[in-house]
């Protein structure tokens, strides 16, 4: 079986190789083990199935992806979007942008009043802060392009996740009910979340399975089209906001090339724009790079005002 690494993250990738022999080695590490690593252990065990049963890195980074959708509703849904670096083992990188876009009729002057003043949270708090969601459209790109087992098999653990709920964690209790006024503000009715939760909490969410059923039965087109397209258009539009149906069909992910940059020893890949974080990190690295960190005393004055 071809064995790959890879990266999935809104950070970085620490390849280490001497600077003598980087272009003479571009195999990557060939192990016995593989380890999935996400914010919540119910997609971490996903994607580890997955791997267990032969899957590629690649299928099971599209199954935590989806895991992740329903265990982690705070930043893994499949309303948002994001990026993948990855390296395969024959030393090929690349990289995946799959972020929000605007509308189509987003314009400059929409955040403003009709003074030019800028209207407070408008563009974080309802309608007109949804962008074009990117989260299926990069999953379906990774799995085209890389992905080996059937695209169902990859779903169908987060569909069951979904109807069959999972204990909530005390932070993520403290997070949804910190978070139940936005919901009461931005909703015309009392949704799924706005509840009491505790830590233990059963967190079942039936209508998150059936979306995730009709992407799995309809590939794509169950989110960009069709019934979920409807649901997501329709709903937009009765808070006030512009989403288009053509704007969900006209969503596309774009690959993209990665930056690459050396600190000392260690060759560095990362995400590139329109991503920040590559180039910031770039930066920092050049920044400090003149100087012997490990001869600097942890937490002492220098080091704190070198690393800050």
């Amino acid at each position: 079986m071809k064995q790959l690494i890879l990266l999935f993250a809104f950070s970085f990738l620490f390849i280490k190789c001497n600077s003598s022999n980087i272009k003479e080695k571009n195999s990557g590490l060939i192990a016995q083990k593989a380890m999935v690593v996400s914010a919540k252990i119910e997609a971490s065990k996903i994607g580890a199935d997955i791997l267990k049963k032969g899957g590629n890195a690649y299928d099971a980074m599209v199954a935590t992806h989806f895991a992740l959708a329903v265990a982690y509703p705070v930043a893994g849904n499949i309303g948002g979007g994001g990026f993948m670096v990855y390296r395969n083992n024959d030393g090929t990188k690349g990289a995946l942008d799959f972020r929000e876009k605007a509308p189509i009729t987003a314009h400059k002057d929409m955040y403003l009043d009709g003074a030019g003043n800028v209207i407070k949270n408008k563009s974080t708090v309802g309608a007109h802060a949804v962008g074009i969601p990117g989260s299926v459209a990069g999953a379906f790109e990774v799995y085209e392009k890389f992905g080996s087992l059937p695209f169902k098999e990859l779903i169908q653990p987060a569909i069951d996740l979904a109807r069959n709920g999972f204990k909530i964690t005390k932070k993520q209790a403290a997070s949804l009910n910190k978070a139940t006024a936005k919901f009461k503000k931005v909703n015309t009715y009392k949704t799924l979340f706005e509840a009491e939760w505790r830590e233990g909490s059963l967190l079942k969410q039936e209508e998150l399975a059936q979306t995730l059923e009709r992407i799995r039965d309809l590939g794509r087109a169950g989110f960009y089209e069709g019934k979920t397209a409807e649901l997501f258009v329709n709903y937009v539009a009765q808070l006030g906001g512009i989403i288009s149906r053509e704007d969900l069909q006209k969503y596309t992910a774009i690959w993209r090339k990665p930056i690459t940059f050396k600190y000392k020893d260690y060759q560095i890949t990362s995400m590139t724009l329109p991503a920040s974080g590559g180039i910031c990190l770039a930066q920092i690295l050049k920044s400090i790079a003149p100087y012997n960190i490990s001869e600097i005393e942890h937490n002492s004055t220098k080091y704190i005002q070198l690393l800050t």
